[in-house]
C-alpha cells in the first residue's frame, strides 16, 4: 500500500490505496488541501495540549512531536498521511504523542514555535520533537518538512526511527 503525492496546478492530488483518490481544492489564492482533513484546532489551546501531552509521554515514556502547520497546508496533509501509514503509524503510536498547533496563516502561536526552536517562516509542516521532561531534542530550523510533497513515506519513518525513545 502506497500513497503519491503530486502537485497539479498549485493543487496536491492523493493517490491513496487501491487506486483511489483523494482530490484537493485550493482554498484560496496559493493555498491547497488534501480531502478537508481538520488536523490543527483553531480555537484549542496549544500550551495544555502539550502539557498533556507531557504527562502520557512521562507515564509511557515516549517522546512529543510537535507538528506546527494549519489545514490550509498541502504539505501538512501530506505529512499527516505519511505518519499515519505503515509502518509508521504503528512506530507513531508506540513512540510518540502526537500535538498538532495551529499556527493560522503564519499568524498565531508564532511565540510557541519560537519557544521550541522552530522558525516557521522557513516553512511548515515545521516540527519539534521533545523528550518526556519537555527538553528539546530536535527542532526543525531549515524547513526541512515544507516540501513534504516532494517526499516519501521512508523519510518520514527515517525521522521516527532517529528520534523514537
Amino acid at each position: 500500500m502506497t500513497f503519491v503525492a503530486k502537485v497539479l496546478f498549485g493543487m496536491v492530488l492523493v493517490a491513496g490505496v487501491h487506486g483511489t483518490s483523494i482530490d484537493a481544492k485550493a482554498q484560496g489564492p496559493g493555498a491547497t488541501a488534501i480531502g478537508h482533513k481538520h488536523l490543527y484546532s483553531e480555537t484549542g489551546d496549544p500550551r495544555a495540549e502539550i502539557t498533556e501531552a507531557l504527562k502520557v509521554a512521562k507515564r509511557d515514556h515516549k517522546r512529543v512531536i510537535l507538528d506546527f502547520g494549519g489545514d490550509w497546508c498541502g504539505d501538512c496533509q501530506v505529512l499527516d498521511i505519511y505518519f499515519h501509514q505503515q509502518p509508521n503509524g504503528e512506530l507513531l503510536a508506540k513512540k510518540f504523542v502526537l500535538v498538532h498547533v495551529w499556527i493560522g496563516h503564519m499568524d498565531k502561536n508564532i511565540d510557541l514555535a519560537a519557544e521550541y526552536g522552530v522558525p516557521i517562516e522557513r516553512g511548515v509542516p515545521a516540527l519539534a520533537v521533545l523528550d518526556e521532561k519537555g527538553k528539546v531534542l530536535y527542532s526543525q530550523n531549515t524547513g526541512e518538512f515544507s516540501r513534504m510533497r516532494n517526499m516519501d513515506v521512508a523519510s518520514v519513518s527515517d525521522f521516527l526511527n532517529r528520534w523514537k525513545a
